[in-house]
């Protein structure tokens, strides 16, 4: 048989191997950037597209750059913007995407060892729990950005 008969036959049983197993990852974690910061400054958020395949809870994590990794909420309380962690996670329903994104739901960085440029990488761990409590976590490098060239040019931290 040709080469070229074979090759579409090979790359798409590849290409439909590949999806399965993006599907059956159990959260997803798509364009994730975290704030970058000056020096001095001890904390930061991380945002991202987070989709579980079925119900779970994003709980956490950890990073070699901060003390502390939580999942917060900003949300208004009368005519004044509060955060505050989210101690039992958050929700991510099953199949749906969730936005973690300035002004709303994110990952907090506290404690930064660091500064974190712009352009620079952050390794980050978040950590979830499914439906049955079973444990799980994803190992993310998060690109730094600053609002203006995520897109964003309010909220945060």
């Amino acid at each position: 048989m040709r080469l070229s008969v074979l090759l579409p036959a090979v790359m798409s049983a590849l290409l439909t191997c590949g999806a399965v197993w993006a599907q059956t990852a159990p959260v997803d974690i798509r364009q994730p950037w975290a704030r970058a910061t000056v020096p001095g400054q001890s904390a930061t958020g991380v945002f991202a597209r987070v989709t579980a395949r079925e119900a779970a809870r994003l709980t956490g994590g950890s990073s070699p750059v901060a003390s502390v990794v939580e999942i917060h909420e900003m949300k208004m309380d009368g005519n004044v913007m509060r955060m505050r962690a989210l101690d039992s996670g958050l929700a991510l329903p099953a199949g749906r995407a969730v936005d973690l994104k300035p002004g709303g739901y994110h990952v907090m960085l506290m404690g930064l060892k660091q500064a974190l440029p712009e352009g620079s990488t952050v390794p980050l761990t978040l950590t979830y729990t499914d439906a049955q409590g079973r444990a799980g976590e994803v190992t993310l490098q998060v690109p730094v950005r600053s609002m203006q060239a995520s897109g964003h040019s309010h909220g945060g931290h």
